[in-house]
Formats: structure tokens, C-alpha cells, sequence
């Protein structure tokens, strides 16, 4: 490492591993942060060009193409064994623990947490094979579930179902756990980009309180319930401090209750520098999948068996955190914080 004018420099000379590896993120962050506006750009400047048959053409088939999300998606199995995703994981090292044995003759909602800033680990999880999902839980056939909005852009309509992923829809989740057959498992990142407000390095905020509805999707469709927590996940990038009532804060409520998702400001390091940039520090992620809780399957659950759900729920994400935590020595003397 060259320090120069309080740049931190990465070093030319690297392993050629790691130059794969910062590849392999340098893909993540454009096929996450970059490529959504860049599409909608260029699928608006066709319109405009000799070329406009070209994005109408594909806009027809967005339109046909439009229930295929919340429909199992159209995974390819190619595309979650590229060689790129075990780069990435390296990248940090990001690394999957199986708790428990799951029976592929259930279906499950995985509840992940936290979300960070990218949700990074549960992509390279569940949306790759980059850790060895299908070895680690074999039967188990994992969807990722994104907002809506994202799968209905151009081009990245079709990429991010590439990997399995699905809308977060009642009628996505339905199809899932109800037509698609057993061994399916919903991923769902209960805090949403909401939490990705919270995400700052040091603590253990899960956005979890008043966030009830994959409690009563489980229960509505007797899916056994999996708390999933990253330790690390928020440990990727610096965000600008947001502390709720700051004007940043008051800034990104507002944008997001117009657009309906949250934007986070933040930085992580370059290519080329250890400073800043849109890539996530090389920090390890250690996701543990604790044991399924069983539920029962309750057409129109009550508020009351939900919030009993909820309870339990937040209890045994609670004794995996603490469980696990002593594994590691920046987690040994945290607590979990529930908002």
C-alpha cells in the first residue's frame, strides 16, 4: 500500500486472484448501483434515434414478460455456477453456516438480516452458488425476493432474474410456497432498503418491530419460518451520518416516500485506493442459517397468532445472534438492536 496526499494507493503488483476477485465486485456494484439508471437512459435515448423500433421492440416485451416475476422468475443455472460468484465471495470472504438440516419436502421463508447497504451477502447466498448453497442445503431451491420496481426496468428486468430472483409480492410468495411444488425457499430481507438507512459499522440494527408480513405470509401458507443474520454485512461501507431528524435523514425519508424506495449516501473504497469508491471494503461476512421454526398452515391467520409468530420469530433471531457472535471477537460484546 502507497500513501500519497492521504490517498491510501492499492499496490500494482497483486495476486492475479485478487484481481479477479475486485472484477467480480466491480460487476456486483455495476449490476446493483449503475446498470438500472444506465438502462432506463439508453432505452429513452433509442426512443429518440433512428434506432426507436429497437426499445419499443423490447418494451413490448416487458409488457408481455411483466407476470414472469412474481411467477418463479426464469432462473438460469449457468449463470448461478459462474466461476465470477466464488471470486466475489473470496472477494471478502463471504461464508454460509448451516445450522440445521432442512427437509426438502417443506417450503421456508428465510428471513434474512441485516440488509446493509447493497445486501451483498445474501445475493452472493441465494443468488448465487458462490458459497455452496445447493451443497450446503440439497432440495432446497432458493428465490430471492427484490422489489418490485427493479424487475421492471429494461434489460435489468431479464438479468436479475438470471440468478432466481423474484418480486417481494404476495402473489410472488404465493406462487412460491404454494404451485412451485416443495423444497422452495422465499429469501426475504425483512428490513428492506429502509434498514439500508440504518446500516453503520459497529452496530446490529435489525428494522424488525413493526415489520410482520412474512410472519403472516408463513403462517397463510404453513411455510417454515428460517432466521438467516449476516455478521458483517454492515461492516462494507461507510454511510454519511443520518441520525433520524438530521436534514440528511429528513432528505432520504422524503425521497423515499416519493419514489418508494430508500437511498443511502455512502462510500466504500476505489480500484484503485483504500479510500473511497462505489466497491465494498474487503471485510469478511459470516452468515448463519438457524433451525426452521415450524408453522402450521393457517388460511387467514389472526393478529393475534401473527404477533405470537412474530415473538417467537424475533426471540430465536435473537439466540442465533448471541449463539454465534462469540465466534468472533468485533461481535463478542454486541447486542442485537431491534427498531
Amino acid at each position: 500500500m502507497t500513501k500519497f496526499l492521504g490517498i491510501d494507493f492499492a499496490p500494482l503488483a497483486v495476486p492475479f486472484h485478487r484481481r479477479m476477485e475486485t472484477l467480480a465486485a466491480i460487476h456486483f456494484v455495476f449490476a446493483m448501483v449503475i446498470m438500472s439508471s444506465l438502462t432506463v437512459v439508453l432505452t429513452l435515448y433509442l426512443l429518440f434515434t433512428s434506432y426507436y423500433w429497437l426499445a419499443l421492440l423490447y418494451l413490448t416485451w416487458l409488457a408481455i414478460d411483466r407476470r414472469t416475476p412474481s411467477r418463479g422468475g426464469r432462473r438460469a443455472t449457468w449463470f448461478r455456477n459462474l466461476d465470477t460468484w466464488k471470486h466475489l465471495a473470496n472477494y471478502f470472504p463471504i461464508k454460509l453456516f448451516k445450522t440445521s438440516a432442512l427437509d426438502p419436502t417443506n417450503n421456508y421463508i428465510f428471513a434474512y438480516h441485516p440488509h446493509g447497504i447493497l445486501g451483498i451477502g445474501s445475493y452472493a447466498h441465494f443468488g448465487t452458488e458462490g458459497t455452496n448453497f445447493s451443497e450446503l442445503f440439497p432440495g432446497i431451491k432458493p428465490y430471492l425476493l427484490i422489489m418490485k420496481i427493479m424487475l421492471s426496468l429494461p434489460i435489468v428486468h431479464d438479468y436479475y432474474m438470471l440468478p432466481g430472483c423474484c418480486d417481494v409480492s404476495k402473489d410472488s410468495i404465493h406462487y412460491i410456497l404454494e404451485e412451485n411444488g416443495k423444497g422452495n425457499a422465499a429469501i426475504i430481507l425483512v428490513g428492506g432498503a429502509k434498514e439500508s438507512l440504518e446500516s453503520t459499522p459497529g452496530k446490529c440494527k435489525v428494522l424488525i418491530k413493526k415489520r410482520k408480513g412474512f410472519c403472516k405470509m408463513a403462517l397463510k401458507h404453513g411455510a417454515h419460518l428460517v432466521p438467516v443474520y449476516s455478521f458483517g454485512e454492515e461492516e462494507l461501507y461507510t454511510q454519511v451520518d443520518n441520525p433520524e431528524g438530521s436534514t440528511v435523514r429528513n432528505i432520504q425519508n422524503y425521497l423515499q416516500k416519493w419514489m418508494g424506495f430508500a437511498i443511502p449516501f455512502f462510500h466504500g473504497r476505489g480500484i484503485f485506493n483504500y479510500n473511497f469508491g462505489l466497491l465494498p471494503h474487503r471485510r469478511a461476512i459470516n452468515t448463519f442459517v438457524g433451525s426452521p421454526i415450524p408453522v402450521e398452515k393457517v388460511p387467514e391467520p389472526t393478529d393475534e397468532q401473527v404477533n405470537a409468530l412474530h415473538d417467537l420469530y424475533m426471540q430465536k433471531l435473537k439466540d442465533l445472534f448471541d449463539e454465534y457472535k462469540v465466534q468472533f471477537e468485533d461481535y463478542a460484546e454486541k447486542e442485537l438492536i431491534y427498531i
